[in-house]
């Protein structure tokens, strides 16, 4: 097989990140999180993992409802059951109020007459909840509820269906759907080897392309169709399925996620465990979220939080079906990289140079082979042709000795990770040949060798007997899937390599800060810019020097203590767009036109009814990088953090990045070089570099800030924050602040 994910990232790819100046790092940090350990907020840092084995490999099972009376649903289901038990080797218990036997097997009549205690029970009823508290009592484990008409439904349905989370929560059972299928329960292929796709889906149609991966020699271990995820959910078979052994990938259909932290926590165990998610998530757009919302009941999420909380986590979100199933495939069996560099090797100087086109957009590395690797490769290939990178062998030196020769000389360069080769069409003998030297070559190297068959009609000997038989190559039917997979499975390993749980830095106990902040809000109320800021100075955040003051002459003199030029704003609680109204002047430079302008705003607001706290008299700052950093609750993941341009251009690029706390420093710069306005505080036509560090530092304090004050701090908003140049540090020269 192509071999395990599992494990560290190689010196030499580990030695090519620390050159670009990324520092590694243990795969654990701090203090490893463990069950019931809680964060600042309460919330948990460790994922519980539910023992579900026998729930795939149960005993014994209870069918209720088992019918074997033709034309009735129920008995085709029944049927599948027995099969799937006899193969699991599992005992099954027909239940049944009004039969004696189903398909010959002996049928209790009640949940109370099964003849001994069972782990799994399977309900073919069309309402569960009765049924779920007499499983409770017979001290069953596991049931499935297929019946709809619950959450999916709308609000009478989430009611009934918080009846059923609660009555099994009451019974001590662990329960899958309702509104699920008969996935879990499908045939798998036992004759299949190697680390196996462990899969997930809310939908059980939309996991068909990735079982039939069985058809192709790719294995799969497990199929949890979640449903409505009333009791287990996504999470649970993820954290389950990111301890199993045999599973080399976890391949996910998600509609919503019923809990964002408990996702976050099961893709965390999944990370430190090197175990590859990749995802399908639906809610990109209104349309598809609102789809969802209607098949599942669940929550799809503001989709830039959930995008981003998935990249921290190293969840890999990829869009359609086909590039689940091929990017699972390729992380499931690949071997952990010697380096990262591409190679493309093609027929066709056309076909190279449009592969390395997609290649090199999506952000993989091309190197270019060394002058010494192309004289070599000039011995088989004629002068005149680019063997650079892409190389191009003309077509001829495939169909004879030559071609072996080439591609054994192209994995043998240490700056090779991973050689494509796109067929894009069959041209016997040139294209079997081809096909057959990478298949024998891809026997000798611990190399991922990869193929694109471009033939639209797939039968063909090369691809069905020679590629597809093939352990080692991983082939594709199209370009994109190939790149897609390829910067996956690299983006992946260098993930793991270095990664550092996010739980384990996360604090345990409040800071001094808390007590002076929690004294600061008013439950219930916006907070005023002059109460927003003395919150952020009770976190460490600089603020201008500045002072509150009610009347014309406090205000000369509170200019001449801060120092002209000044800054006057008028302050009150629910005062959130000053500059529109007129409410700030700038560049006051005289005790006359500090008298003038507290008059002028006072008036105004006097005006449009707006009660002041005061006007505050504040240092003006220049010569800076206007951005913004915020803190919003979101309804699945609870605090998150972001920071991008401010001033006017948060509103008009809307150029931003998003995490969900907690995170470190790492994190924190990552969403800065997410920016696309990024060069800006690089210093621009001869302008000083700005003070990234104390940006940085924002956003950690801030960020502190959000997990300690947790739902009572709904919402928080630095704009601008003035990033000075390099070695000033930053100054939030305006904030609104909410309160729960």
């Amino acid at each position: 097989m192509l071999g395990s994910t599992h494990g560290s990232l190689t010196t030499d790819l580990r030695a090519r990140v620390v050159a670009c100046g990324e520092q590694p790092g243990p795969t654990v940090h701090g203090t490893a999180a463990s069950e019931g350990d809680l964060d600042v907020s309460g919330r948990p840092l460790y994922a519980p993992v539910p023992d579900l084995d026998r729930f795939f490999r149960p005993e014994s099972v209870a069918v209720i409802g088992a019918s074997d009376a033709e034309g009735r649903p129920n008995t085709g289901i029944t049927r599948q059951l027995i099969a799937w038990a006899e193969r699991v080797g599992a005992r099954l218990h027909p239940v049944h109020p009004h039969r004696s036997t189903v398909f010959g097997l002996p049928c209790a009549t009640s949940v109370a007459q099964l003849p001994e205690a069972v782990d799994l029970a399977v309900l073919l009823v069309a309402d569960p909840l009765p049924v779920i508290e007499e499983l409770g009592q017979a001290k069953v484990r596991f049931a499935v509820a297929f019946a709809s008409g619950f959450a999916e439904t709308g609000e009478a349905g989430a009611a009934a269906q918080r009846r059923l989370a609660a009555a099994a929560e009451r019974s001590g059972l662990r329960l899958l759907g309702p509104n699920t299928n008969l996935n879990a329960f499908e045939r798998f292929r036992d004759d299949l080897e190697g680390p196996a796709i462990a899969l997930i889906t809310q939908s059980g149609h939309q996991g068909r392309p990735v079982f039939t991966l069985q058809e192709l020699g790719i294995r799969l271990s497990h199929w949890a169709p979640t449903g409505n995820e009333a009791d287990l959910e996504t999470a649970d078979f993820l954290s389950y399925f990111a301890g199993r052994p045999e599973v080399g990938a976890i391949a996910c259909y998600v509609e919503g996620l019923k809990d964002g932290r408990s996702f976050l926590l099961a893709a965390d165990r999944a990370a430190r465990a090197g175990v590859p998610v990749v995802a399908v998530k639906v809610g990109r757009t209104e349309t598809g979220a609102r789809t969802a919302a209607s098949h599942t009941g669940k929550l799809t999420g503001a989709d830039q939080v959930v995008d981003a909380a998935m990249r921290q986590y190293g969840v890999i979100r990829v869009d359609g079906l086909d590039e689940l199933q091929d990017t699972a495939a390729l992380l499931a069996r690949a071997r952990t990289p010697r380096a990262d560099g591409v190679v493309v090797y093609s027929i066709s100087g056309g076909t190279g140079a449009h592969f390395a086109d997609l290649a090199t957009e999506a952000g993989l590395r091309m190197p270019a082979l060394s002058p010494a690797k192309q004289d070599e490769l000039h011995q088989w290939i004629p002068e005149y042709l680019n063997v650079a990178n892409p190389v191009d062998n003309g077509g001829h030196p495939v169909g004879d000795w030559r071609g072996r020769k080439i591609i054994d000389a192209i994995l043998a360069d240490p700056a090779v990770g991973v050689l494509i080769c796109p067929i894009t069409g069959p041209f016997p003998p040139m294209s079997d040949k081809l096909a057959q030297d990478l298949v024998d070559a891809a026997e000798t190297t611990d190399k991922l060798v990869c193929v694109v068959w471009g033939s639209p009609v797939g039968t063909e000997e090369a691809y069905r007997t020679t590629l597809l038989g093939s352990s080692r190559v991983a082939t594709f039917r199209t370009f994109r899937n190939c790149v897609t997979a390829v910067r996956a499975y690299l983006d992946h390993h260098r993930f793991t390599a270095f990664y550092r749980s996010p739980f384990d830095e996360a604090p345990r106990s409040l800071s001094p800060s808390f007590r002076k902040a929690e004294a600061l809000l008013r439950p219930g109320h916006r907070l005023s810019e002059h109460a927003a800021k003395q919150l952020l100075r009770a976190y460490g955040i600089r603020v201008p020097r500045e002072q509150l003051v009610t009347s014309a002459a406090a205000a000369v003199r509170a200019a001449g203590l801060v120092g002209y030029p000044v800054v006057l704003k008028a302050s009150a609680p629910r005062l959130a767009h000053k500059t529109e109204l007129g409410l700030v002047k700038v560049a006051l430079t005289s005790a006359s036109q500090v008298r003038d302008t507290y008059r002028e705003l006072t008036d105004i607001a006097r005006y449009e009814g707006i009660e002041l706290d005061g006007i505050l008299v504040c240092q003006m700052v220049e010569r800076g990088v206007e951005m913004f950093v915020g803190v919003t609750q979101d309804e699945l993941f609870g605090p998150t953090v972001t920071v991008g341009l401010g001033g006017i251009l948060v509103e008009v690029l809307r150029d931003s990045a998003v995490r969900v706390p907690p995170f470190g420093e790492e994190q924190a710069r990552s969403m800065l070089a997410e920016l696309r306005g990024r060069a800006l505080l690089d210093g621009v036509r001869g302008g000083p570099p700005m003070d990234v560090d104390a940006l940085v530092e924002v956003v950690l304090r801030v960020q502190r800030m959000a997990l300690e004050l947790g739902g009572d701090l709904t919402e928080l908003d630095v704009n601008p924050l003035m990033v000075l140049p390099r070695g000033q540090g930053a100054v939030a020269l305006d904030a609104l602040a909410v309160c729960r």
